[in-house]
């Protein structure tokens, strides 16, 4: 019987595992190597995590997935020391360059005095924004 076709505008979360399995096992196939993950965490007096960064490394690559730091702590230059830390963390485990992602109306300026450069865009995503595309190199 042929595989069939089911779209599902509700899919939960184990449907997914055998796809991203699949094109994981693929990609180590042709290029070997494990994605790590990576967080630098921004903790309260309480040691609860109030902001930070999330990313991972692979392929000699630092991916900073998210980066956040509450409005009332702005302008401390916490954001450039997540940024620093993350960067350095993934150097020690081989990294030459790192990417991210991020939006007009959110932090591209801020990547860019960070010594990141935009290699693409996005117009309109969504409408009447633009998604902007950064890299760096780390070495």
């Amino acid at each position: 019987m042929p595989p069939r076709l089911l779209l599902t505008t509700d899919p939960d979360l184990a449907t997914r595992q055998p796809i991203l399995a699949g094109l994981q096992e693929y990609n180590r196939q042709q290029v070997p190597g494990e994605s790590q993950l990576l967080a630098v965490l921004l903790l309260d007096e309480q040691d609860a995590t109030i902001g930070g960064l999330w990313g991972r490394t692979y392929y000699d690559w630092l991916f900073v997935e998210l980066l956040f730091v509450p409005e009332a702590l702005r302008g401390q230059d916490l954001g450039a020391h997540l940024l620093q830390e993350a960067e350095q963390a993934a150097k020690q485990r081989g990294c030459q360059h790192a990417h991210l992602d991020t939006f007009g109306f959110q932090a591209k300026d801020f990547y860019l005095k960070q010594g990141y450069t935009v290699f693409g865009q996005l117009e309109n995503y969504p409408t009447g924004f633009t998604r902007y595309f950064l890299r760096k190199a780390l070495v």
